[in-house]
C-alpha cells in the first residue's frame, strides 16, 4: 500500500489538491476495499491497487475544479465512481450515488458505511425512473452512455442554473453534433494515464420569472 500511497499523493500534487491525512486515508481504503470485493462482485476489470490509484481516484479527482453547487448525484456509479472520491474529498456537499445493479449498490453502500461518509446517499435504481425531493447543482456521469440518451435522461434532474458533467475518454465529436445546445469540451489531464480524457460541460440555463 506504500507504493499506492506514493502514487496518489504525487497525483494529488500534480492535480493541485491539498487533503489531509484521513482523506488520503480514506481514498487508500476505499481502493481496498474495491480490491476485497472485486472478484464477488466483479466491479471493475482493473485488478492492481496502484492502477486502480491511477484510473478510478485520480480520474474521478481530475474533475473536482467543476463539481458545483452544494448537491451532487453520480449517474451510474458502478463501484462508487466518480463520487465516492469526490464526496471524501467535499465533506461540505451531499452527494447522492445512483446506479441500477444492486450487486453494486450493496457494495457502495457498505464502502459508505466503513469510510464514514456522512455526506453520501445511495440508491438502486433506473436514472429514468429515478425522483428526487430536490433537484441536483450537479450530475456527474462516468462512462454511462451516449450525450444525447445522457441528456434525456438525467434532464429532470439538473436543477436550473445547474450543470451536467459528462466524464469521457476521447473527444466525442458525433454526440456533440447530436445535441441542441452549448457544450463546453474541457481537456482533463490525469496524473499517471497517457489516454486522451475530457469533461463535457452542459449549463441548464436559469429559470426566468
Amino acid at each position: 500500500m506504500d507504493t499506492c500511497r506514493k502514487r496518489l499523493q504525487a497525483g494529488l500534487d500534480e492535480l493541485n489538491l491539498t487533503l489531509s491525512d484521513e482523506q488520503t486515508d480514506r481514498l487508500l481504503r476505499f481502493v481496498g476495499l474495491i480490491d476485497k470485493w472485486n472478484k464477488a462482485f466483479n466491479l471493475t476489470s482493473i485488478r492492481d491497487q496502484e492502477a486502480m490509484v491511477s484510473l478510478h481516484l485520480l480520474d474521478s479527482l481530475a474533475v473536482l475544479p467543476y463539481v458545483t453547487g452544494q448537491t451532487v448525484i453520480d449517474i451510474g456509479t458502478g463501484a462508487g465512481l466518480p463520487g465516492i472520491p469526490l464526496a471524501v474529498c467535499r465533506p461540505d456537499k451531499t452527494f447522492t450515488l445512483l446506479d441500477s445493479n444492486s450487486k453494486k449498490t450493496r457494495f457502495v453502500q457498505q464502502a459508505v458505511l466503513e469510510l464514514k461518509l456522512a455526506n453520501v446517499q445511495v440508491c438502486h435504481g433506473r436514472v429514468e425512473g429515478f425522483s428526487s425531493e430536490h433537484l441536483f447543482d450537479t450530475v456527474i456521469t462516468r462512462a454511462f452512455t451516449n450525450l444525447p440518451d445522457m441528456l434525456k435522461m438525467t434532464g429532470h434532474l439538473i436543477a436550473p442554473g445547474g450543470v451536467l458533467l459528462a466524464m469521457k475518454g476521447q473527444y466525442p465529436e458525433q454526440e456533440l453534433q447530436q445535441i441542441e445546445g452549448n457544450a463546453t469540451v474541457i481537456p482533463i489531464r490525469v496524473p499517471g494515464i497517457e489516454a486522451q480524457r475530457c469533461l463535457i460541460q452542459i449549463n441548464k440555463p436559469t429559470q426566468r420569472e
